[in-house]
Protein backbone atom coordinates (compact mmCIF):
# COMPACT_ATOMS: atom_id res chain seq x y z
CA UNK A 1 0.00 0.00 0.00
CA UNK A 2 1.11 3.56 -0.63
CA UNK A 3 -1.09 5.41 1.90
CA UNK A 4 -2.23 4.35 5.34
CA UNK A 5 -4.11 6.29 8.00
CA UNK A 6 -4.37 4.66 11.42
CA UNK A 7 -6.72 6.04 14.10
CA UNK A 8 -6.26 9.57 12.76
CA UNK A 9 -7.87 12.55 14.46
CA UNK A 10 -7.48 16.19 13.44
CA UNK A 11 -8.80 18.66 15.97
CA UNK A 12 -8.58 22.45 15.72
CA UNK A 13 -8.52 23.23 19.41
CA UNK A 14 -8.83 27.03 19.18
CA UNK A 15 -12.03 26.71 17.14
CA UNK A 16 -13.13 23.62 19.08
CA UNK A 17 -13.66 21.80 15.75
CA UNK A 18 -13.17 18.08 15.19
CA UNK A 19 -12.27 18.01 11.48
CA UNK A 20 -11.43 14.28 11.31
CA UNK A 21 -12.24 11.54 13.80
CA UNK A 22 -10.81 8.01 14.00
CA UNK A 23 -9.92 7.68 10.31
CA UNK A 24 -8.60 4.26 9.27
CA UNK A 25 -7.91 3.46 5.63
CA UNK A 26 -5.37 1.97 3.23
CA UNK A 27 -4.81 2.93 -0.41
CA UNK A 28 -2.79 0.82 -2.83
CA UNK A 29 -0.34 2.14 -5.40
CA UNK A 30 -2.07 3.04 -8.65
CA UNK A 31 -5.56 3.55 -7.23
CA UNK A 32 -7.84 6.46 -8.16
CA UNK A 33 -9.73 7.48 -5.02
CA UNK A 34 -12.40 10.12 -4.58
CA UNK A 35 -12.96 11.87 -1.24
CA UNK A 36 -16.58 12.99 -1.12
CA UNK A 37 -19.06 14.45 1.30
CA UNK A 38 -20.82 17.70 2.11
CA UNK A 39 -18.96 20.96 2.59
CA UNK A 40 -17.14 20.79 5.92
CA UNK A 41 -17.08 16.98 5.98
CA UNK A 42 -13.27 16.89 6.21
CA UNK A 43 -12.18 16.33 2.60
CA UNK A 44 -9.70 19.19 2.36
CA UNK A 45 -8.37 18.47 5.83
CA UNK A 46 -7.56 14.91 4.80
CA UNK A 47 -5.77 16.16 1.68
CA UNK A 48 -3.72 18.59 3.80
CA UNK A 49 -2.72 15.80 6.16
CA UNK A 50 -1.66 13.53 3.29
CA UNK A 51 0.33 16.35 1.69
CA UNK A 52 1.80 17.23 5.11
CA UNK A 53 0.53 20.79 5.10
CA UNK A 54 -0.84 19.86 8.53
CA UNK A 55 -0.13 17.13 11.06
CA UNK A 56 -2.64 14.79 12.67
CA UNK A 57 -3.59 15.57 16.25
CA UNK A 58 -3.33 11.85 16.97
CA UNK A 59 -2.82 8.64 15.02
CA UNK A 60 -0.46 7.87 12.15
CA UNK A 61 -0.43 9.12 8.56
CA UNK A 62 1.92 6.95 6.52
CA UNK A 63 2.73 7.75 2.89
CA UNK A 64 5.14 5.68 0.79
CA UNK A 65 6.31 3.91 3.91
CA UNK A 66 7.10 7.08 5.89
CA UNK A 67 5.26 8.37 8.94
CA UNK A 68 4.63 12.02 8.06
CA UNK A 69 4.68 13.18 11.69
CA UNK A 70 8.28 12.01 11.99
CA UNK A 71 9.67 13.83 8.97
CA UNK A 72 12.19 16.60 9.57
CA UNK A 73 11.90 19.88 7.65
CA UNK A 74 14.48 18.65 5.15
CA UNK A 75 12.73 15.28 4.77
CA UNK A 76 9.41 17.09 4.23
CA UNK A 77 10.89 19.01 1.30
CA UNK A 78 12.11 15.74 -0.21
CA UNK A 79 8.72 14.11 0.41
CA UNK A 80 6.90 16.88 -1.44
CA UNK A 81 9.16 16.43 -4.44
CA UNK A 82 7.62 12.98 -4.83
CA UNK A 83 3.99 14.07 -4.69
CA UNK A 84 1.97 16.56 -6.74
CA UNK A 85 -0.90 18.86 -5.81
CA UNK A 86 -3.63 20.52 -7.89
CA UNK A 87 -5.83 23.12 -6.20
CA UNK A 88 -9.25 24.48 -7.10
CA UNK A 89 -7.85 27.88 -8.12
CA UNK A 90 -4.81 26.59 -10.10
CA UNK A 91 -2.41 28.95 -8.25
CA UNK A 92 -0.37 29.85 -11.31
CA UNK A 93 2.24 32.61 -11.25
CA UNK A 94 0.59 35.49 -13.13
CA UNK A 95 3.85 37.06 -14.32
CA UNK A 96 5.14 33.83 -15.88
CA UNK A 97 4.16 32.12 -19.11
CA UNK A 98 2.67 28.62 -19.25
CA UNK A 99 6.11 27.28 -20.08
CA UNK A 100 7.73 29.17 -17.19
CA UNK A 101 5.05 28.11 -14.70
CA UNK A 102 5.67 24.44 -15.41
CA UNK A 103 9.46 24.82 -15.59
CA UNK A 104 9.42 26.53 -12.20
CA UNK A 105 8.51 23.23 -10.51
CA UNK A 106 11.67 21.69 -11.95
CA UNK A 107 13.90 24.67 -11.19
CA UNK A 108 12.86 24.56 -7.54
CA UNK A 109 14.42 21.11 -7.23
CA UNK A 110 17.43 22.19 -9.29
CA UNK A 111 16.95 20.01 -12.34
CA UNK A 112 19.44 20.67 -15.18
CA UNK A 113 18.39 23.26 -17.79
CA UNK A 114 18.81 20.71 -20.56
CA UNK A 115 16.33 18.38 -18.86
CA UNK A 116 13.88 21.23 -18.24
CA UNK A 117 14.03 22.40 -21.86
CA UNK A 118 13.29 18.86 -23.05
CA UNK A 119 10.62 17.84 -20.56
CA UNK A 120 8.43 20.96 -20.28
CA UNK A 121 7.25 20.94 -23.94
CA UNK A 122 6.66 17.18 -23.69
CA UNK A 123 4.46 17.47 -20.62
CA UNK A 124 2.52 20.42 -22.09
CA UNK A 125 1.85 18.42 -25.23
CA UNK A 126 0.63 15.58 -23.01
CA UNK A 127 -1.96 17.86 -21.38
CA UNK A 128 -2.98 19.37 -24.71
CA UNK A 129 -1.32 22.78 -24.39
CA UNK A 130 1.62 22.61 -26.79
CA UNK A 131 0.31 25.73 -28.57
CA UNK A 132 0.02 27.73 -25.33
CA UNK A 133 3.65 27.69 -24.16
CA UNK A 134 4.16 31.47 -24.43
CA UNK A 135 0.74 32.48 -23.12
CA UNK A 136 0.28 34.07 -19.70
CA UNK A 137 -2.41 32.86 -17.24
CA UNK A 138 -4.72 35.81 -18.02
CA UNK A 139 -4.80 34.62 -21.65
CA UNK A 140 -6.08 31.16 -20.72
CA UNK A 141 -9.52 29.73 -20.03
CA UNK A 142 -10.29 28.18 -16.66
CA UNK A 143 -9.85 24.69 -18.04
CA UNK A 144 -6.52 25.59 -19.64
CA UNK A 145 -5.27 27.01 -16.35
CA UNK A 146 -6.12 23.75 -14.60
CA UNK A 147 -4.29 21.78 -17.30
CA UNK A 148 -1.22 23.91 -16.65
CA UNK A 149 -1.63 23.21 -12.93
CA UNK A 150 -1.80 19.48 -13.66
CA UNK A 151 1.28 19.69 -15.91
CA UNK A 152 3.18 21.49 -13.14
CA UNK A 153 2.05 18.89 -10.60
CA UNK A 154 3.20 15.90 -12.66
CA UNK A 155 6.35 17.34 -14.27
CA UNK A 156 8.56 15.71 -11.61
CA UNK A 157 6.91 12.28 -11.99
CA UNK A 158 5.15 12.13 -8.59
CA UNK A 159 4.14 8.81 -7.13
CA UNK A 160 0.91 10.42 -5.88
CA UNK A 161 -1.17 13.27 -7.27
CA UNK A 162 -3.50 15.04 -4.83
CA UNK A 163 -6.32 17.16 -6.25
CA UNK A 164 -8.49 19.35 -4.00
CA UNK A 165 -11.72 20.26 -5.82
CA UNK A 166 -9.86 20.77 -9.15
CA UNK A 167 -13.11 21.06 -11.13
CA UNK A 168 -14.85 23.36 -8.65
CA UNK A 169 -14.58 26.44 -10.88
CA UNK A 170 -15.13 24.69 -14.21
CA UNK A 171 -18.21 24.11 -16.36
CA UNK A 172 -19.40 20.50 -16.85
CA UNK A 173 -17.79 19.97 -20.27
CA UNK A 174 -14.42 21.35 -19.13
CA UNK A 175 -14.64 19.28 -15.95
CA UNK A 176 -15.17 16.17 -18.03
CA UNK A 177 -12.10 16.97 -20.14
CA UNK A 178 -9.97 17.47 -17.04
CA UNK A 179 -11.18 14.18 -15.57
CA UNK A 180 -10.22 12.37 -18.77
CA UNK A 181 -6.73 13.81 -18.40
CA UNK A 182 -6.55 12.64 -14.79
CA UNK A 183 -7.75 9.21 -15.86
CA UNK A 184 -4.89 9.00 -18.38
CA UNK A 185 -2.39 10.03 -15.71
CA UNK A 186 -3.77 7.38 -13.38
CA UNK A 187 -3.60 4.76 -16.15
CA UNK A 188 0.12 5.52 -16.46
CA UNK A 189 0.59 4.40 -12.85
CA UNK A 190 0.21 7.55 -10.74
CA UNK A 191 -1.96 7.18 -7.63
CA UNK A 192 -4.62 9.91 -7.54
CA UNK A 193 -6.52 11.16 -4.50
CA UNK A 194 -9.18 13.70 -5.41
CA UNK A 195 -11.53 15.63 -3.14
CA UNK A 196 -14.77 16.64 -4.83
CA UNK A 197 -18.42 17.44 -4.21
CA UNK A 198 -19.37 16.78 -7.85
CA UNK A 199 -21.68 13.76 -7.80
CA UNK A 200 -21.86 13.49 -11.59
CA UNK A 201 -18.10 13.18 -11.98
CA UNK A 202 -17.90 10.54 -9.28
CA UNK A 203 -20.75 8.55 -10.81
CA UNK A 204 -19.18 8.77 -14.28
CA UNK A 205 -15.70 7.66 -13.24
CA UNK A 206 -16.80 4.57 -11.24
CA UNK A 207 -13.70 4.53 -9.04
CA UNK A 208 -13.18 3.98 -5.32
CA UNK A 209 -15.21 6.44 -3.26
CA UNK A 210 -14.55 7.45 0.35
CA UNK A 211 -17.50 9.27 1.90
CA UNK A 212 -16.88 11.59 4.84
CA UNK A 213 -19.56 12.96 7.14
CA UNK A 214 -18.73 15.37 9.97
CA UNK A 215 -15.14 14.17 10.01
CA UNK A 216 -15.89 10.47 10.03
CA UNK A 217 -15.37 7.96 7.23
CA UNK A 218 -18.83 6.49 6.79
CA UNK A 219 -18.42 4.61 3.50
CA UNK A 220 -15.65 3.08 1.39
CA UNK A 221 -16.77 1.46 -1.84
CA UNK A 222 -16.19 1.08 -5.56
CA UNK A 223 -18.66 2.77 -7.87
CA UNK A 224 -20.67 5.99 -7.80
CA UNK A 225 -21.46 8.46 -5.06
CA UNK A 226 -24.49 6.44 -4.00
CA UNK A 227 -25.35 2.90 -5.06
Amino acid sequence: MIIQMVNVDRIYKKQNVVALKNINLAIDKGEFVFLTGASGAGKSTMIRLLFREELATSGQVIVAGRSLSRLSSKETVIFRRNVGMVFQDSRLLDDKTVEENVAFAMRVIERPKKEIDKKVPEILERVGLKDRLKHFPHQLSGGEKQRVAVARAIINDPIILFADEPTGNLDPDTSEELMELLREINDSGTTIIMATHDRNLVDTMQKRVLVLEKGRLISDRIGGWSL
